[in-house]
């Protein structure tokens, strides 16, 4: 898709799509989008930052004055829209850990998000996951107030999202179909990098297990039909669950991930297996100055690698692309899947190209790819933008493997 605005910045004109494609969903406003895009400086950080909070705090005032009139959908709708863009106006700041514009931005989209999803019938629910000496924050979905088991997707975002922006990323259209919903922020996802300091750890079934456990106590979860579902990056660490976890009964990659080693030596020219051993080597300058022109050269490797560096817990760029190495399905891993699993792929995704066919191929269980295209407005990494088209193919398969979709009807504020 051809940018209509950020032509010479892709990350920023692909978070921009991103945060159209919320609209969907009450993420978003067209034209509080398009006009924030148009006073944002391209490539500055601080400019973006600046203008999304601002339309945050337009909008984020406007629900206020909704609620205290008694206007709960207008409030709702408001909060769910200023919540997104205090997401993305802390989405560049990492390269600076301290920099106090992240938690306070953060903090206003998740207090944001807790409002409105207080305004839902059944309200959206606060919860915190035990996990190691610690919590994992997350919402509970429920498709109406009987108390009955349904079918559930637990879900989970990537490398940069947040558990908040999941319900604009799949929960929202789940909740549509009946199903019961539990998503959550994993260690070095942003509820749990900010406020508790946890980076993101390869063995990601060491995550979903106390996740699937805390979803047992949850009456409204069939135990017998729990899919997963992981967004982006998720789309390695959903199957990496699955792979030793029997408990999942579908999984959905979205996109499909299978090796992220292939990302971290792909910036570097000749032999991964030399690039590999180079980036975990004690000492390598010109490996180090290669890093530094790439981020130079190319704002996609500079957001990707000062970010990265955060929710990683790596000091240098060659340390995050160093640890990077570790995210994969090889040696059998995929192999060990046994649940239906469906993988999404982008036709024109920028950050994981060819890798949701990777993960296909490797793939033993009953299996389904679907892939997604320019001409279908949706070839963009995630179907960013496409949100509707994208979640009726998921969700439809979700469907035929659960053998019934669970109706209910349209929730609804109070």
């Amino acid at each position: 898709m051809k940018p209509l605005f950020f032509p010479d910045d892709a990350q920023f004109w692909f978070e921009t799509l991103r945060t159209f494609g919320h609209i969907t969903y009450g993420g978003a406003d067209f034209g509080e989008v398009a006009v924030t895009a148009e006073r944002i400086t391209s490539g500055d950080y601080d400019s973006w930052h600046d203008q999304w909070r601002h339309t945050a705090d337009r909008v984020a005032g406007e629900g206020r004055d909704s609620l205290a009139s008694g206007h709960r959908i207008s409030a709702r709708d408001a909060f769910l829209r200023a919540s997104n863009y205090y997401r993305n106006a802390e989405f560049f700041l990492h390269g600076d850990p301290a920099d106090p514009r992240i938690r306070t931005a953060y903090d206003a989209s998740v207090d944001y998000f807790r409002r409105a999803g207080a305004l839902f019938s059944p309200a959206i629910e606060p919860v915190e996951i035990p996990y190691a000496d610690t919590v994992l924050p997350g919402y509970l979905y429920r498709a109406d107030h009987s108390g009955a088991p349904r079918p559930t997707v637990v879900m989970f975002n990537g490398f940069d999202g947040s558990v908040e922006e999941m319900h604009f990323f799949g929960a929202a259209a789940a909740l549509e179909r009946g199903y019961t919903v539990l998503s959550f922020d994993g260690p070095g996802q942003p509820g749990t990098r900010h406020h508790h300091g946890l980076t993101f750890r390869p063995d990601w079934e060491n995550v979903v297990g106390p996740v699937l456990d805390y979803a047992g106590t949850i009456p409204e979860v069939d135990p017998d039909r729990i899919a997963l579902l992981g967004n982006s990056m998720g789309g390695l660490l959903a199957p990496r669950a699955a792979a030793f976890d029997q408990r999942i009964a579908a999984l959905v990659a979205l996109d499909g991930v299978y090796d992220l080693s292939l990302v971290a030596t792909s910036l570097f020219p000749g032999d991964a297996a030399e690039a590999e051993r180079r980036l975990r080597a004690a000492d390598d300058p010109e490996v180090d100055a290669a890093l530094a022109a790439a981020m130079a050269a190319d704002p996609t490797a500079r957001w990707a690698i000062e970010h990265g560096m955060y929710v990683l817990g790596a000091a240098t760029p060659r340390a995050f692309a160093a640890a990077y190495l570790d995210y994969h399905l090889r040696d059998g891993i995929a192999e060990q899947i046994s649940c239906p699993t469906l993988v999404c792929s982008g036709t024109e995704d920028d950050f994981f190209a060819g890798q949701p066919e990777l993960l296909f191929e490797h793939l033993t269980c009953t299996k389904t790819l679907v892939p997604f295209t320019a001409d279908d407005g949706a070839g963009a990494h995630c179907q960013a933008g496409a949100q509707r088209l994208a979640y009726a193919r998921v969700y439809d398969w979700l469907d035929d493997v659960f053998g019934a979709q669970p109706s209910r009807a349209a929730s609804s504020p109070t």
